[in-house]
């Protein structure tokens, strides 16, 4: 207990400036038992303050904390149950009866006996003890006010009789251990020095202790026995110092009684004083709580007014009530102090703001929603003047006049999110029906415009032009300026005219192919790309101006996260998606931003299906179109992505501009296939092959097209395609060729795809065009070889002879001595080709060589030169052969070199 008791006076009462008495281990009677412990204390400050503390055992951790104290002044009856017998029971009367169980008796008694001098030393008022037995109540010897004040060492002293009494065990305690001053420690040291062996032999040092004590005790005797007349002497001083003193205590007492009710007067001042300076500070503290919530829970009556009866049709109104709705916002976002919920006040302002803001929201919502639909009526009256032209109305008024309520749409996000979620909701299906609308009118303009208002001109446009030439046979292979856009049937109809058919309708074809076919696909080509980049032109700010709207009009700008974004946005989607999102459910929303992206797919959900439907137009039309398509597409995807990659304008167009490059591929890969499937006359001669033109064409309009184009990769992969698939069918149909020759139909029509690709300058096809030159001079030359043969036959056999034997292994100069090479049959075979026979042959031979080539190509001259020079290379070769065989014969050939030269050109003049 007594451990108990330091720990208790260490860790809780001196703190407190209080001393720990008395102390009572102590539970409630007639409860589960539940120790706790019974303090007596007083404060060590003037005046002294006396309480019962209740101290009890933390639940968290091994320390005592304090639970309850009462002033002893309001204890009035102290129950100890029975007087005589042990009983550890006791009632304590304070404002209600406290009953408790000791652990001991003894602790009670002792208890009871601390209260007891309490009572008698500090308090006027006695405290009625019953059933106490009255050896723990012993009167106290009264104590002079001079006692109480003496002082030793600068600290109060505590007397004697009441004090010592009242303290209990502390003092003896203390009582103990006094410590030795400076002399009785000199005595010691100087007793010790005298005896060195008592250290090592205490018992001896002892008993010379006591033998001194002894021999001292009896020198006193002694000394008072011979000094007896001092010793009454002494007396009588020490009696009448009594009398004195009795007489000083009877004034004491009597001031004593004099000054206590002075002194209970002072105590009760100060105990008023206290309880005085008490109230001013909860006085102080109860008006700051209050101007607390006053200053932040009070609306002013503008502000309700606002709230309940605003206009928020006007400017002012909207401004009104927005700041209305943010003081609102403020009363109830304060952060209250701790116990003011609990306040009846503050929870019927609470209520009043609640409804206030109830109210407040329900009005905005409706009206909000009646501007919705009022703006709508006032938006589709425009519909009627943009329905014949290829513009989109503007929505630039709708949205200005919406954005006066932004402020209010955020505080209705803050404050009420159900109502927040139903207006965007209510605002995308009104819209969503309004764009679709709109959007659906803009593309049938679109497409109206694009196929053409006379019914010539949309039969032009529907692909027939191929086989309407093929009818009237005024378009030829050579001479074919049409696309391969028709269906395979209609290139598989076309044949290959003759040689004499071409030249007589090429003045025709001039006029009627290429100024209706050529030009006219031109002029449509380019009224088409006009339309889908005025198109593509007119949905993008459309599209911007939107999301800009909404971002700033929901408040839904930032990218942080937002609660519960998930369901919302897959309720937002409303069953529609992206093309992403066909799988299955949409993705989860995780940020504002994306957010805003389900908003505008809800929104124009039209636009992909609308682009696509337009892409698929274009493409029937003339598949040619999917070149403009695709880099008009591609800059503007580009364009979006440089913006927000994210965004719905550029997902949508990047999702089309897929459907643009697989329609790109088909028309490469439908090129290709017709190259294979194409077929020629047999009765006509071949010339240019149709594929071959037609991949100039498409070179030539792919050039003009894609000029800075981001998408120039594409079209060089196309390129490679169709080079690749032209050189491998040029090549199959020469094989096939009965008419003309193998080598006349590759010779030409790589010359064709030379002059294209030089013409061109397509960095990709270099190493093509490369290709192209060597397969034309090597067929040109194989054909020159072909059809040149040997025009001097009996000649040329001679000669071979001529060489069959040196090559046998006789010289040169002795072939003239073998009978059948002499020299008379030499000169016998020259005279078989005089000058006139030569010139005839040639002339056949430019004949034949005019009919196997085309006229497109205009070949014939070139040819013609190599030819001659053939021949002219075949005339040295004999005259070299007659030089070194037949020297000094004079053998000469019938014609010269000039005479060839003459013959050549008058032939071709001629012709």
């Amino acid at each position: 207990m007594t451990a108990i008791k330091h720990a208790l006076q260490r860790d809780i009462f001196t703190p407190n400036d209080e001393r720990l008495l008395s102390i009572v281990n102590v539970c409630k009677a007639g409860k589960k038992k539940k120790n706790c412990f019974l303090c007596a204390t007083v404060t060590t400050e003037r005046p002294v303050q006396v309480k019962v503390v209740k101290v009890k055992k933390s639940d968290k951790g091994d320390f005592y904390k304090r639970q309850i104290a009462w002033a002893l002044r309001d204890l009035a009856v102290v129950d100890a149950k029975d007087a005589i017998k042990e009983n550890p029971e006791f009632d304590l009367h304070f404002e209600k009866i406290y009953k408790w169980v000791a652990s001991s008796t003894a602790e009670k008694n002792a208890f009871i006996s601390c209260i007891w001098k309490l009572n008698q030393r500090y308090l006027r008022k006695k405290i009625d003890f019953v059933n106490v037995s009255s050896q723990l109540l012993e009167e106290l010897p009264k104590v002079t006010e001079d006692q109480q004040s003496l002082q030793v060492g600068g600290k109060e002293s505590v007397p004697s009789g009441e004090n010592q009494s009242v303290t209990g065990g502390d003092e003896e305690a203390v009582d103990e251990y006094q410590e030795l001053n400076a002399r009785e420690e000199q005595d010691i040291e100087i007793m010790m020095e005298g005896c060195e062996y008592a250290i090592s032999n205490a018992e001896a040092f002892a008993e010379r202790l006591s033998r001194e004590l002894q021999v001292l005790d009896g020198a006193n005797i002694q000394s008072i026995m011979a000094s007896e007349k001092q010793v009454n002497i002494l007396m009588k001083l020490l009696d009448e110092a009594l009398k004195e003193v009795d007489q000083i205590e009877l004034k004491l007492s009597s001031y004593e009684e004099m000054l206590q009710s002075v002194k209970e007067q002072m105590d009760q001042i100060s105990e008023s004083n206290h309880l005085i300076h008490l109230s001013n500070t909860n006085n102080v503290k109860l008006l700051s709580e209050i101007e607390f919530l006053v200053n932040h829970m009070d609306l002013a009556k503008g502000h309700i007014k606002a709230l309940q009866e605003g206009d928020l049709a006007s400017s002012r109104g909207i401004e009104a009530c927005t700041n209305a709705a943010d003081a609102l916002l403020q009363c109830m976002n304060v952060a209250l102090r701790p116990g003011h919920d609990m306040l009846l006040a503050v929870k019927q302002q609470q209520q009043r703001f609640s409804d206030l803001r109830e109210h407040f929201a329900r009005r905005l919502a409706s009206h909000l929603n009646n501007v919705f639909v009022q703006q709508g009526h006032d938006q589709s009256s425009t519909l009627a003047q943009h329905s014949v032209e290829l513009t989109l109305p503007n929505h630039h008024p709708f949205h200005r006049d919406l954005l006066r309520y932004a402020k209010l749409m955020e505080w209705l996000k803050s404050t009420d999110y159900g109502k927040y979620e139903g207006l965007t909701k209510n605002y995308m299906d009104y819209l969503s029906r309004l764009y679709e609308r709109e959007i659906k009118d803009f593309f049938e303009v679109a497409k109206i415009k694009m196929t053409g208002t006379t019914k010539e001109s949309k039969k032009f446009a529907t692909l027939p032009r191929k086989e309407s030439a093929v009818k009237q046979e005024t378009e030829s292979l050579h001479g074919s300026s049409g696309k391969l856009t028709g269906s395979t049937s209609s290139l598989n109809k076309l044949s290959v005219q003759s040689s004499g058919n071409r030249r007589s309708q090429s003045s025709s074809l001039l006029d009627m192919g290429n100024m209706s076919a050529s030009d006219l696909d031109v002029a449509d080509r380019t009224k088409f790309d006009k339309i889908f980049e005025q198109v593509l032109s007119e949905l993008e700010p459309l599209c911007l101006a939107e999301q800009d709207f909404i971002s700033k009009f929901f408040k839904l700008q930032q990218h942080q996260s937002m609660p519960g974004t998930m369901t919302e946005a897959e309720d937002l989607d409303g069953g529609t998606s992206s093309r992403q999102h066909n799988a299955g459910t949409p993705l989860p929303v995780s940020s504002e931003k994306d957010m805003i992206r389900q908003m505008m797919i809800k929104i124009f959900r039209c636009i992909e299906p609308e682009l696509n439907n337009l892409i698929a137009l274009g493409d029937k039309i003339d598949s040619f179109n999917s070149l403009y398509m695709l880099v008009k597409m591609s800059h503007h995807v580009w364009t979006a992505q440089n913006v927000d990659p994210a965004s719905f304008l550029s997902t949508t167009l990047g999702n089309v501009l897929v459907t643009v490059k697989r329609n790109f591929d088909k028309c490469i890969s439908n090129q290709i296939r017709q190259m294979e499937e194409v077929k020629i006359s047999k009765k006509s001669k071949v010339g240019i092959l149709p594929f071959v033109a037609e991949f100039e064409e498409f070179a030539g309009l792919a050039e003009s097209i894609f000029k800075n184009a981001e998408r120039r990769g594409d079209l060089d992969k196309a390129y490679t395609k169709l080079i690749r698939g032209v050189f491998v069918n040029v090549e199959k149909v020469a094989n096939e060729s009965q008419k003309t020759p193998r080598d006349v139909v590759m010779m030409e029509n790589f010359h064709h795809i030379f002059a294209t690709l030089s013409r061109l300058k397509i960095s990709c096809l270099e190493a093509e065009k490369k290709e192209a030159k060597q397969k034309y001079t090597d067929h040109l030359q194989s054909y020159v070889i072909y059809s040149l043969g040997q025009p001097l036959e009996k000649l040329n056999h001679f000669f071979e002879g001529v060489e069959a034997r040196v090559a046998q292994g006789i010289r040169e100069e002795e072939v003239s001595y073998q009978l059948a090479f002499n020299k008379q049959e030499l000169r016998k075979v020259i005279k078989e080709y005089p000058g006139k026979e030569v010139k005839k042959g040639l002339d056949n031979l430019y004949k034949k060589v005019d009919k196997h080539l085309c006229e497109e190509e205009n070949l014939l001259q070139v040819v013609w030169h190599s030819m001659q020079d053939e021949f002219i290379r075949q005339y040295k070769h004999f005259e070299g052969l007659i030089a070194r065989c037949y020297p000094g014969s004079g053998v000469t050939m019938e014609f010269t070199i000039q005479d060839i030269l003459d013959y050549c050109s008058s032939i071709a003049q001629s012709h």
